[in-house]
């Protein structure tokens, strides 16, 4: 009975010293928290004796060194050296007193001291270099992986806690070098290493640097994969796609591969409108011959890329015949059929919109649809292709019934929401602006940003001119400018936005106007004309519609058309500063600060 009454009352007893130890640690961590290191300092201390529990250990150092206490917490320390010898924790804070007291030099000497007497022990050292990198000792703790490198005689340990430190610290040759050193063992860190240093090196110099490097370690391994391929990499960067090309080509046939990587390149070619070094990728992959496996790609593609290259300048009548000819010997090789399908699109593409054919086009997209087997969304994008085409030949009811058909058929799905846009626009363009309002009010909720947003502006554009007869008629001969638009005649389309003020004067589409001829100008290639409209919209009606839209494109012109960066920086600021609630905004703001040079990763 005694025993029991004993044992209950060290129980409580222990209870009652863990809640007093629990409260006390708890107003501790808050005076500590709260910068009153002073009396944060007396209760770990107190803490600290009564529990020997290491974990008050570092608040109660630090307070120390807050106060300036300098001679006790080296006390501290070295009395816990002394009892755990192996942990740098305590050796370490040795250091940090004398940096705080301001005794660089026997800082110095200590911390090389620790690292000049490390154990030839992989965990030991990174331990110690961990520990200096918590303490703020950043040199130290690579210095510290280095040497351990030498004393493991292994020049690539710690490759991966060097890149961290060297990324940290944004010491770019050295985090350039040690990728480099790590690829040679580990090739498949590949896309980390050009993943990291995309978002840390900037400009030529930079660039340079990473491509010096690289060649230096080609020298000594010549046969290297890997290199070969960052540099490859290196050049994209630096948008030199001409040696890009020439590295690939050289690597394909070293390796005898079947052209994927070429294939590859190309298509990253195209989409930096590098049209003529993509070209000749493609035309090096039909040269390996017709049992090669991208021969019927490339050569697809080629056409595809030509197709861009001549509809974005100014082409010639000649130059479209020719590429229509190109079409069709590839047809005539490789016959209508699901392989196909893409270039004989592109073909009616071509007829309908550039080479007036718009008929021969239509028939060339009815033929698709008898290819049995096409999937259900091939089959509804030539459906929405010919719909189109049909606008042109004036077959206004077989559109509407297409459109109609797509609506249905892919109810809920981004096809069917464009379908349903079409016809509304469609409507639009006929002057049935009631009807293709209601539509528009539908799709304004739609799951596709765009579409929402082309709905909304269309529908925005129709409210607003309906007040009044004049604003009507006016409106009506805007939406007959967009169709010539949409037909590609835009010489017709600017004749007819020109008389819009002249027939109407004071109405209400004058930046509506100025917003269409804008993208005529862009269009065509001709940006000073452009800049023009754009400023009119910018100086007259910056809080109307396309207030922000005119800031956001001339931004986009100035940045990737005109090569004058600063112009576009102010532009892109304006939209983040004088637009807050613009869909532009998150765009805007990541191109600034890639404009200023600002890091992204």
């Amino acid at each position: 009975m005694i025993r029991i009454i004993f044992l209950l009352i060290l129980i409580i007893s222990s209870l009652g010293l863990k809640a007093q130890l629990s409260s006390e640690e708890a107003l501790a961590m808050q005076y500590f928290q709260s910068g009153d290191f002073e009396k944060a300092g007396i209760l770990y201390e107190k803490l600290f004796n009564r529990t020997k529990n290491t974990s008050f250990y570092d608040p109660y150092f630090n307070s120390l060194l807050k106060l300036k206490q300098f001679n006790e917490a080296e006390k501290l320390s070295r009395s816990l050296l002394k009892s755990n010898p192996d942990n740098f924790t305590y050796s370490v804070d040795i250091g940090r007193i004398y940096q705080e007291k301001g005794d660089q030099e026997k800082a110095l000497e200590w911390f090389n001291t620790l690292i000049r007497t490390m154990p030839a022990n992989e965990f030991a050292i990174k331990e110690l270099a961990i520990t200096l990198y918590r303490a703020e000792a950043y040199d130290f703790s690579i210095k510290a992986f280095m040497t351990g490198r030498k004393l493991l005689n292994n020049e690539n340990a710690f490759n991966y806690d060097l890149l961290s430190l060297y990324r940290f610290r944004k010491d770019k040759p050295n985090l350039i070098q040690e990728y480099i050193n790590l690829l040679s063992t580990n090739p498949e860190a590949l896309p980390q290493a050009q993943s990291v240093l995309g978002n840390i090196l900037e400009g030529s110099e930079d660039f340079n640097q990473l491509r010096t490097s690289i060649l230096r370690r080609l020298q000594k391994e010549p046969q290297s994969i890997v290199m070969t391929e960052f540099l490859t990499w290196q050049y994209i960067q630096q948008k030199d796609f001409d040696m890009a090309l020439r590295q690939t080509f050289a690597l394909d046939r070293r390796l005898k591969e079947d052209g994927n990587r070429v294939f590859d390149l190309s298509r990253l070619l195209i989409s930096n409108q590098a049209f003529d070094q993509a070209i000749e990728s493609l035309n090096y992959l039909v040269s390996k011959g017709v049992n090669n496996n991208y021969y019927i790609p490339a050569k697809i593609e080629l056409l595809n890329v030509k197709t861009k290259q001549l509809t974005s300048i100014k082409f010639s009548k000649e130059n479209l015949i020719n590429l229509e000819n190109d079409f069709n010997a590839l047809i005539n090789e490789f016959g209508t059929s699901q392989g196909t399908v893409f270039a004989i699109r592109q073909l009616a593409n071509l007829q309908a919109y550039y080479l007036e054919k718009p008929a021969i086009a239509a028939q060339q997209l009815e033929k698709l649809m008898e290819i049995n087997g096409l999937p259900s969304q091939i089959i509804g994008q030539i459906k929405s292709d010919l719909g189109d085409i049909y606008i042109l030949t004036g077959e206004v009811w077989e559109a509407t019934l297409l459109y109609g058909q797509l609506e249905k058929a892919y109810a809920n799905e981004p096809l069917g929401q464009e379908a349903r846009y079409k016809n509304a626009k469609l409507a639009y363009y006929q002057a049935d602006f009631i009807w293709a309002k209601a539509q528009l009010n539908v799709l304004k909720s739609s799951t596709s940003q765009l579409i929402a947003n082309d709905a909304l502006n269309l529908n925005l554009l129709i409210s607003d001119n309906l007040q009044n007869e004049t604003d009507t008629a006016a409106l009506r001969k805007y939406a007959y400018a967009d169709l010539m638009i949409f037909k590609n005649q835009p010489n017709k389309a600017l004749t007819i936005l020109d008389s819009i003020p002249v027939l109407y004067p004071g109405n209400l589409l004058a930046d509506d106007v100025f917003m269409a001829k804008s993208k005529i100008y862009i269009k065509n290639n001709e940006f000073n004309q452009a800049i023009e409209q754009l400023m009119g919209i910018i100086e007259n009606y910056p809080t109307e519609l396309w207030g922000d839209d005119a800031v956001f494109i001339l931004a986009d012109l100035y940045e990737t058309k005109l090569n004058q960066p600063d112009k576009a920086i102010e532009l892109f600021q304006k939209i983040i500063t004088d637009f807050p609630g613009s869909l532009y905004v998150i765009e805007a703001r990541k191109r600034f600060r890639k404009l200023r040079g600002d890091k992204l990763g």
